[in-house]
């Protein structure tokens, strides 16, 4: 059975004490009333090592935003898999739209993240999705199809089964546009269907692909309850306890 999941990313937001709180704020939360999903915290690499510990493993998992293309060495400024493994955190955000617009993350580059990331027993969460242009010009599934093959598909049945999906409908982000329930179910179907042809139908049905393009409590239990929906990678409404729980709560 593939898993329910509600993802946090943090991006570049609070600082190392303000991370802090908010993460054993809603631990705390979580706690008092436990959540019917898994719950994972993506936080910057300065957080990683005091949120950890922070949180109770078996309500929230941590993970970091993102990881080098390379093992070790004269790489200033990268964090490795290595790095964040060490740290106790178990997942990675791999792929990011802003990944690869803003640090031009190609295919290739992100190939070899997804590995060492495996390699180093973290689970990427694997993130995938076009822009306002290609689903102006139709082209999504091409865009989703290209994404996964360019850097997934070389990985065995074994190592891909370890991976999360998530399709972020680029031109949804941070524009308080929504990709319909309709719309975030159709392509999610696609996706799977494309796992399925490449890895076998078992494998495509125990893969969880989450939601990201703004989901917020008032939208959450209509999106999640798509059959392909399999919960959601949350930005904004990541950082307030009250709006990430209420996420977490369309699972209820």
């Amino acid at each position: 059975m593939r898993k329910n999941i509600v993802a946090g990313n943090w991006k570049m937001n609070k600082n190392l004490q303000e991370g802090i709180a908010l993460a054993k704020d809603l631990n705390a939360a979580l706690t008092a009333d436990k959540p019917n999903c898994d719950v994972i915290i993506c936080t910057p690499f300065i957080h990683l090592a005091s949120v950890v510990p922070a949180v109770d493993a078996a309500i929230i998992g941590v993970g970091a935003e993102n990881c080098a293309d390379k093992v070790s060495g004269a790489y200033t400024g990268e964090v490795s898999a290595e790095m964040v493994a060490s740290t106790g955190a178990k997942y990675v955000i791999l792929g990011h739209s802003e990944r690869r617009a803003y640090y031009h993350e190609t295919p290739e580059i992100l190939k070899e993240k997804v590995q060492l990331a495996l390699a180093n027993g973290l689970t990427p969460i694997f993130c995938i999705g076009e822009v306002l242009e290609e689903r102006q010009q139709g082209i999504q599934n091409q865009v989703v199809f290209d994404q996964i093959a360019g850097s997934l598909f070389d990985l065995s049945a074994e190592d891909f089964s370890k991976i999360v999906l998530a399709y972020e409908p680029v031109w949804a982000i941070g524009t308080g546009l929504t990709a319909t329930p309709e719309q975030a179910e159709e392509i999610h179907a696609y996706i799977r269907s494309v796992i399925a042809d490449k890895f076998g139908a078992e494998i495509a049905e125990n893969t969880s692909i989450l939601y990201g393009g703004s989901c917020k409590p008032s939208n959450a239990k209509e999106l999640f309850a798509n059959p392909n929906v399999d919960g959601g990678l949350i930005g904004g409404a990541a950082l307030k306890v009250e709006d990430f729980k209420g996420i977490i709560d369309a699972f209820k």
